[in-house]
């Protein structure tokens, strides 16, 4: 088969597309024929040695596939079920413990393979109807998105969600926040991805390269109150603004540092006088993605995908997404 391997010190350079053999499965594993994944931040972060993981690393951590084999002690999957990956394969429900969260692509092998041997409690079931392409955007973003809005944000209808930017995380969070009847206040350096998040439904629009100080127009946007929620994923860069963007008691899910991991000119005393909420969000576990899978069964959310590439033109891919070409995800095929 053909597996994606990452040799030290990391760097694309560094990522081999290898022959290997198909992994046996014990007796409480099965055998997943992978179809399909998607880029994450983590992937590329991963990729290029800026999380340090063993040598020979397969990278990724999303997946779709199906059940082509199973050990004699496996009861919950049937050869042909088709599933989807689980970011922490050892988090199965309530909060999070230290000895749960090992993660795929990165303390463990990922999904850059054609097949791969897992525990039959590693996988989800999928969403009917969703194409194999389409469940691999799940696990990361989608479950990320998730859990900041519902069960760390108790997302009500009639209340207002920040987005930043138009990644796979901050354009599930505008579907979710859609159809659950919150208004959604979005920001691009883009004009044209600004369109296309008007298109999906957003409700204001904010070029923060032409606004900086995005933070004060999002309060003039939302009567001066501020926004219930904010997605932030740009991390140090960004964190100051979105706490101006904030209301009172409002709730802000820390995800992702793609403007960096300092923040600076933070003013601690609006956070306390606001008395804003924080959350550090690093997907969800089991449960919480089975929550999603039933959910989103009942609504009209479909991801989108804006790329697709080659298991083997997996390099090709982390470029495209280090050039900010694409507008939510990034599908991988593994055939």
């Amino acid at each position: 088969m053909k597996q994606i391997q990452l040799s030290k010190p990391g760097g694309l350079d560094n990522i081999q597309l290898v022959e290997t053999h198909i992994p046996r499965i014990k007796g409480n594993e099965i055998l997943v024929k992978v179809s399909a994944s998607s880029l994450n931040y983590h992937d590329l972060l991963v990729a290029l040695g800026s999380i340090p993981t063993e040598d020979k690393r397969v990278l990724l951590g999303d997946a779709s596939g199906e059940v082509i084999e199973i050990g004699e002690n496996v009861s919950k999957w049937r050869v042909g079920d088709k599933i989807m990956s689980v970011c922490f394969p050892k988090w199965i429900e309530g909060r999070p413990k230290r000895e749960f969260l090992s993660f795929i692509g990165d303390n463990e092998d990922g999904f850059a393979t054609e097949y791969i041997s897992l525990p039959e409690t590693a996988v989800t079931k999928i969403p009917q109807g969703w194409s194999q392409t389409e469940v691999a955007t799940l696990p990361c973003a989608g479950l990320t998105a998730w859990r900041a809005l519902v069960e760390e944000g108790n997302l009500q209808a009639g209340e207002t969600v920040l987005i930043q930017g138009t990644g796979g995380v901050s354009i599930f969070a505008l579907q979710l926040a859609k159809s659950m009847g919150a208004k959604v206040v979005a920001t691009s350096s883009s004009h044209e991805k600004l369109e296309k998040l008007k298109a999906l439904g957003a409700d204001e629009l904010i070029n923060y390269k032409e606004t900086p100080k995005w933070g004060k127009e999002v309060k003039i946007k939302t009567d001066n109150e501020g926004v219930d929620h904010v997605i932030e994923v740009g991390g140090g860069g960004t964190f100051s603004q979105s706490v101006t963007a904030t209301k009172l008691g409002g709730h802000i899910a820390m995800i992702g540092v793609l403007s960096g991991p300092s923040a600076e000119n933070i003013i601690l005393p609006k956070i306390f006088l606001k008395q804003i909420r924080t959350s550090g969000i690093v997907m969800g576990n089991q449960q919480s993605q089975i929550a999603m899978v039933e959910y989103i069964e009942n609504s009209d959310i479909k991801p989108i995908i804006s790329d697709t590439f080659d298991l083997a033109d997996l390099v090709s891919a982390f470029k495209h997404q280090m050039g900010h070409k694409h507008f939510g995800k990034i599908s991988i095929k593994m055939t």
